[in-house]
């Protein structure tokens, strides 16, 4: 017998005989391993092979079934899962279609129902999006039927099991060591720093490495859709999540009730994980009433477009705002602007770090102070650069003085 053959006889008897509820945990593992044996007496089968059939059952009934070895798999960063016969998964940039499949259905739908629910979390036909995370802090997505039309949709983007680091970026190829002291003055004398970029651009991969330059004896508040910051070093940390209504309807508890329960912390930083909507103006406000050192991300495709977004995310919390008092509030909020993308060879790369220098005939005026530049080596294939400085210097560098340094950015 091959191992599918071994694995689907196991599961079989175990349908028909077993009733799981009396088994615990471990019960069940012997269990398995018992009956593995059993299956394969007839023929040699190596340690290594009957402890990979074993984890095989046992998951699929207990586990995340074919999720978990997936899982195991520290190559992947994202998996996507369209239905029960489509996996897709992500390794070094590139996507490819898996061979496995889930046995039904019914039997993703299951697998998804034990994530969300490890969580605190309900999904439902009548709430079929959720955002959540697994135990290892691994972001969740879930979109069931009739929303699904492919069948119950799963996107997982995987948690670094070691936090992200400015010395893994610098050696990356995303920032040179020059930049990345800069940014760690720049930290440290509190400016509110905002990371824009598109999906996947690694923008809160940079967010992680950039925080853990915040000062270890501040009081830092981290608030997320669903928890994922690694700060390290810390004590005094507060971390928020945000909840999704029951199936009722009620006790929903959003980005933006965070942010205005956390100036009530007296929190020395705010560090808000991505601002999609009208907590943008709660985090604005945030900036301009003494909370320096805000940290936060949002999509844009450049620096431009992330001011302009910003407009439209606070419109969304306060539509009867004037256009001209919403960019008066976030050029003096926001001081600067560090802009990613994702290339064309599928690597991530530092674009733009920008100062917001203020608002002036009805514009926000922007001093670019890197820039990326691709050199001769850049093919089609291939991209090749680095952050270049241009010529402009700092503008307000009044929060450097105020922290005593004398360095210039």
């Amino acid at each position: 017998m091959n191992d599918d053959s071994i694995v689907k006889a196991i599961k079989d008897y175990i349908s028909d005989n077993v009733v799981l509820a009396n088994y615990s945990d471990d019960e069940l593992r012997d269990l398995i391993e018992q009956l593995v044996a059993e299956q394969s007496s007839s023929s040699y089968i190596p340690p290594s092979q009957r402890v990979k059939i074993v984890d095989e059952v046992y998951s699929s009934i207990r586990g995340l079934g074919i999720l978990d070895l997936i899982m195991h798999d520290d190559q992947i960063t994202e998996v996507m899962i369209n239905g029960k016969d489509n996996i897709f998964v992500e390794k070094s940039g590139r996507l490819t279609k898996l061979d496995a499949r889930f046995d039904s259905d019914k039997r993703l739908e299951d697998i998804i129902q034990r994530i969300v629910g490890s969580a605190g979390r309900e999904v439902s036909t009548s709430n079929p999006i959720v955002d959540t995370r697994l135990a290892d802090g691994s972001r969740v997505n879930v979109v069931l039927p009739p929303v699904a039309l492919c069948g119950p949709t799963v996107t997982i983007r995987k948690f670094s099991k070691t936090p992200m680091t400015i010395e893994k970026l610098i050696a990356y190829g995303s920032i040179t060591k020059e930049i990345a002291h800069k940014l760690e003055l720049l930290v440290r004398a509190k400016y509110n720093i905002f990371i824009s970029g598109g999906t996947g651009s690694g923008k809160t991969t940079f967010l992680n490495a950039l925080s853990n330059y915040i000062p270890k004896d501040e009081r830092v508040i981290t608030i997320e859709d669903s928890a994922e910051l690694q700060i390290v070093g810390v004590a005094n940390l507060v971390r928020l999540e945000t909840r999704n209504a029951n199936s009722s309807g009620v006790g929903e508890i959003n980005i933006r009730d965070l942010i205005k329960s956390s100036l009530r912390m007296r929190p020395e930083r705010i560090v808000v994980g991505e601002v999609r909507g009208g907590e943008a103006l709660d985090m604005l406000q945030a900036m301009n009433t003494g909370h320096d050192g805000s940290l936060s991300t949002g999509h844009a495709n450049s620096t431009a477009d992330m001011l302009s977004r910003l407009e439209t995310m606070v419109l969304q919390g306060a539509a009867g705002l004037p256009l001209e008092a919403i960019r008066q509030q976030i050029a003096s909020a926001v001081d600067i602007i560090i802009h990613l993308s994702r290339l064309r060879d599928h690597s991530r790369k530092t674009m733009e770090i920008t100062e917001v220098v203020g608002y002036e005939n009805g514009k926000i005026i922007l001093n670019p102070l890197y820039r990326f530049e691709e050199d001769e080596k850049s093919t089609l294939e291939k991209v090749s650069g680095t952050l270049k400085r241009t010529e402009n210097k700092l503008v307000h560098d009044f929060k450097l003085q105020l922290t005593g340094i004398k360095e210039e950015i």
